[in-house]
């Protein structure tokens, strides 16, 4: 049997095609398709070093340059059939080219392999990915910053451990939300740098015997510099992984956020109350609004969180170099890329809408003597030892407990019957607005605090 009879590009070697089961188990073009563009733009770069080079002519690189534009062409206007048979994006992208242009197609595989091929198409694709997500987190964030500014005078309750705890302002609570997001995208950052290394030129794991130029590809690709170590540039996976590791701590602070509003939409809580067209109602119940962005972004966080454990366990037993293992770190990549851009978009959508209802965070702050530790550090500042005046307030809660009040609402007779160092300015720091405002320093949540710190955020957009 002459090769021309034997299996794709590989199969002089082979007596006899793969089995029919084989050939399903093993193609990828089902997913790896979408690296189509990225796939001829790298061969478009390969082929130009080879002329440079002299491995091509000029006019066998326009030959193949032309084909490849016109295959793309093709891909993008959806008149090009995908064939499992070639397995991949790669060889139905040059069978097609041999194809069209003849055994000059033949050619463009020279000094290169898949291994470096599809290591160098996927950081194209994550590169391109990376940039639009980190546009539409800055997106949200922008969202974050314009809502705190709107909300910097509302007073809600600050929690912990899900208990009221001290008092502090809507507006300070969404620029934690900005904070978080902030490193996420100085993470985005950092990863972007470390996918843009170029592998190409590494061949199958030892690079070529052709006089390759890697720094004239990496140029036209926009690559900032060549991976040294050709093992490591085709069995790298370090790339992906960091990626999904820093969409899952972004999904994760959106988890947060989606818990958050979910309580907060609640009629338990009645703070804010999100647009229409981001719920759904009940089949059953016709009252029902309920916040399926946000339980479905929660959700969506669960999986996004086991494909980096997927790629983690992927890489963790692969010795040097390239192992066909590889193939499985696609499929993952994409979901984690698709799942957290549509996420973040809907959130950077949404959030200038959320509705906030002042009055009610106002009032579920008045509950749960959110003003005790005011009270603890005004008597520290009239010289009482902290852990004294710890005990003291605690006592004067007890008491507002058994009466059915508020610390605001005891009169100044029963506080100094707990202490004689309070006085009547105690109330300055009892009430809501005084406390927000006593923290007045960077950080803190003094409305005049929350304004800087957002028109701060805002110059790092």
């Amino acid at each position: 049997m002459g090769s021309s009879d034997s299996h794709q590009t590989w199969g002089g070697r082979f007596s006899e095609g793969p089995d029919a089961r084989v050939a399903a188990f093993t193609e990828s073009v089902s997913f790896d398709a979408r690296l189509a563009a990225h796939d001829i733009r790298g061969s478009i770069a390969h082929a130009r070093m080879l002329a440079r080079v002299g491995v091509l002519t000029d006019a066998e690189f326009d030959a193949i340059a032309a084909g490849l534009e016109a295959i793309g062409e093709r891909i993008r206007a959806g008149d090009f059939v995908w064939d499992p048979a070639l397995e991949d994006v790669h060889m139905n992208i040059e069978a097609r080219l041999t194809e069209d242009i003849g055994a000059l197609g033949k050619k463009l595989h020279t000094g290169r392999s898949r291994n470096d091929q599809i290591a160098t198409d996927i950081r194209l694709w994550l590169r391109d990915r990376l940039d639009a997500l980190s546009a539409e987190v800055a997106r949200l964030r922008a969202a974050l910053v314009d809502l705190a500014e709107r909300e910097a005078d509302t007073i809600m309750p600050g929690f912990t451990h899900m208990q009221v705890a001290q008092p502090v302002t809507f507006g300070h609570h969404m620029l934690a939300w900005q904070a978080m997001l902030a490193r996420d995208s100085e993470r985005l950052a950092e990863v972007r740098a470390r996918v843009n290394r170029l592998p190409l030129g590494a061949a199958a794991l030892a690079g070529t015997t052709f006089p390759i130029d890697r720094e004239m590809v990496a140029a036209e690709l926009g690559f900032d510099s060549v991976i040294d170590n050709s093992l490591d540039a085709v069995s790298d996976r370090d790339f992906a992984i960091e990626f999904v590791s820093a969409a899952a701590l972004v999904m994760t602070h959106l988890s947060r956020f989606s818990e958050e509003l979910v309580l907060w939409m609640s009629p338990a809580f009645g703070f804010v109350d999100l647009p229409d067209r981001y719920c759904t109602g009940s089949s059953i119940m016709p009252q029902k609004k309920n916040p399926d962005v946000a339980e479905l972004v929660r959700g969506k966080t669960a999986r996004v969180n086991g494909h980096l454990v997927s790629l983690l366990t992927l890489m963790k037993g692969q010795p040097l170099a390239y192992n066909r293992d590889n193939q499985e770190d696609k499929e993952p990549i994409f979901d984690v890329a698709d799942t957290v851009m549509v996420s973040v978009a809907l959130y950077a959508d949404m959030m200038p809408h959320v509705t906030v209802h002042a009055d009610t965070c106002r009032e579920a702050a008045r509950q749960g003597f959110a003003t005790a530790t005011d009270l603890a550090d005004y008597l520290v500042r009239r010289g009482v030892a902290f852990r004294d005046a710890h005990e003291i307030v605690g006592q004067s809660v007890q008491h507002a407990i058994r009466v059915g009040c508020d610390l605001a609402e005891l009169d100044l007779a029963t506080l100094q019957g707990f202490s004689d160092h309070i006085c009547a300015d105690v109330y300055e720091v009892l009430t809501l607005e005084g406390s927000v405002a006593a923290r007045d320093h960077i950080g803190g949540t003094a409305p005049a605090q929350v304004r800087a710190a957002a028109a701060r955020a805002r110059h790092t957009l």
